[in-house]
């Protein structure tokens, strides 16, 4: 099996937060996205995983080799493949043309999820989608009596179906895929002006490819802050389910109170403050006289005298409030 995770866009709606790190990089529950979503799919595959590629813009060498990293912790040899210009979703899967061979995923790398799925590698090739209120701001499968596909709309104006496309595929033969994704390139067959892989899967469709789906339980979004919010704060939730650790044996706990689930790295000092639920506390951060909830706290950033909630703080961040000397009698109340 290999996996093919596209992630050369900037994730400008997650500014300031992608303007030093591209958007699949950062931590959500004190792992980056794209590191949650490789684990995901390397438990669903049921086989070794021998190559992961990265199809990447110009991101510098930390950025590529925090990616390796994660291929090598999978088991997996990590390649990085480059994307210059933004030309749709088939022009950046075919970037990675040389590990396009036998069982593939491709995985778009801001697509985390829930779900008890294990991959049929005999199938011709599965989507996977999640039932939505509002179609008409998604890609949606039509499927017939049998949950095979036999539809693909794009953004449907009018009802067809409620289960979005939410940018996780297998396909049975990458070859087989390859030679479609070059065919809509050299053809200039484009959709909205660009290169889509849902063009690619129609013309397979059409010849006979069979595709089915995997429904998955709950699809997680960190398409801007609440959402990446709120996405950490359901993972929070997730690993404490598997009682995994979420605190550092390094961690540094003064008069400090923890409201679980919450996740903090490695050396990070906790004084006199409260923290928690939900919240996530980067490598080597302080935090000090402080109230923090539902929050992603990155790293080395120092927090001192504030109440902070539903909050991205990014990394080697200083934040200092004020101490208050206060005298207050009965029914008062202060803003």
């Amino acid at each position: 099996m290999n996996i093919i995770i596209p992630m050369a866009g900037r994730g400008t709606r997650l500014r300031p937060h992608t303007l030093t790190i591209p958007k699949p990089l950062i931590p959500i529950a004190g792992k980056p996205i794209v590191q949650r979503l490789v684990e995901d799919i390397v438990e669903m595959c049921g086989q070794a995983v021998q190559n992961i590629g990265f199809i990447v813009g110009d991101f510098g060498k930390d950025v590529e080799n925090s990616l390796l990293d994660i291929a090598d912790r999978a088991g997996a040899k990590g390649h990085i493949f480059y994307q210059d210009q933004p030309l749709g979703t088939a022009h950046a899967i075919l970037c990675a043309h040389s590990i396009m061979s036998g069982n593939i995923i491709v995985a778009f790398a801001d697509t985390l999820f829930r779900a008890q799925i294990k991959i049929d590698p005999a199938a011709d090739g599965i989507i996977w989608t999640h039932r939505v209120d509002d179609p008409s701001k998604f890609g949606v499968v039509k499927m017939n009596t049998h949950n095979v596909i036999t539809e693909f709309v794009e953004k449907p104006t009018t009802f067809v179906s409620d289960m979005a496309i939410i940018g996780i595929y297998y396909f049975k033969d990458g070859h087989y895929l390859r030679n479609e994704l070059q065919y809509i390139i050299d053809n200039d067959i484009k959709d909205k002006g660009e290169y889509q892989l849902t063009s690619a899967l129609e013309n397979m469709k059409q010849k006979g490819t069979q595709f089915g789906i995997a429904s998955v339980e709950e699809w997680l979004d960190c398409g801007n802050k609440t959402a990446t919010v709120h996405t950490n704060q359901r993972f929070l939730e997730f690993v404490q389910q598997r009682g995994e650790s979420l605190t550092a044996s390094t961690a540094h706990l003064h008069n400090a109170t923890i409201i679980e689930p919450c996740f903090i790295g490695n050396n990070v000092v906790i004084k006199n403050a409260v923290v928690g639920p939900h919240v996530s506390v980067g490598e080597g951060t302080k935090i000090e006289h402080s109230v923090i909830k539902n929050s992603i706290i990155q790293n080395h950033t120092t927090i001192k005298n504030k109440v902070i909630a539903n909050s991205m703080i990014g990394n080697h961040v200083h934040i200092t409030g004020h101490a208050e000397d206060m005298s207050m009698g009965d029914y008062s109340v202060a803003d």
